[in-house]
């Protein structure tokens, strides 16, 4: 398991070389927590941008009459987001558990872009939001998993946390009590971000 954690974390380094990459294709920059683009990608994205008119009389009926579910789950996310980080600022400096850094987490920068209309922004900052959020409570969450409860399932789940592969087998009861003790010391030397590993998603909320 650790061999299989170590190429994961070397696939990730090559996934940040191709963002970087990426990030030059399309002439853009992070400076100070802002997206910065050249004269001319900005001349290129204004040309492509959708009329807000045009792009809601394109829109149908039914994604209208549903839009209000959508936006409506905004009240449990902000109090989600205000309980979890409640509970982390009391919880975790007793566990000794490094706090999760929100901010690693929860990107708002798609507005930054010219090719977007007014609705298109808004609805970008929202997902964003919400997305990063559940980042956020999901990482909260397994360091909270770690700490108490370090045993595998016994079934196959999908999308494990980072954590999991740490954790003892199921139904290894004589190795319980090692395994917490390691499970434990192992997020006494995480920082504030992903055991993975953080990016600069963080510069961009």
């Amino acid at each position: 398991m650790e061999g299989i954690l170590q190429k994961m974390q070397a696939l990730q380094a090559q996934l940040e070389e191709e963002v970087a990459k990426r990030r030059a294709a399309f002439s853009y920059r992070v400076e100070n927590g802002r997206v910065v683009f050249g004269a001319e990608a900005k001349r290129r994205q204004r040309a492509m941008r959708i009329r807000l008119w045009a792009f809601l009389r394109a829109t149908r009926p039914m994604t209208v009459i549903t839009a209000p579910v959508i936006y409506s789950l905004i009240i449990p996310f902000v109090l989600l987001d205000i309980f979890v980080s409640i509970y982390q600022a009391i919880c975790f400096p007793v566990y000794g558990i490094p706090k999760v850094t929100r901010r690693d987490y929860i990107a708002i920068d798609r507005h930054q872009l010219a090719y977007l209309n007014a609705l298109q922004k808004m609805n970008c900052m929202y997902c964003g939001y919400c997305n990063g959020l559940i980042g956020y409570v999901r990482e909260v969450a397994s360091r909270t998993e770690a700490y108490w409860c370090p045993i595998k399932h016994a079934r196959h789940l999908h999308g494990g946390h980072d954590h999991y592969a740490g954790f003892t087998d199921f139904g290894d009861g004589e190795g319980f009590q090692s395994g917490l003790v390691r499970s434990r010391g192992r997020l006494k030397t995480l920082d504030g971000s992903s055991s993975g590993g953080g990016d600069d998603r963080a510069d961009q909320e």
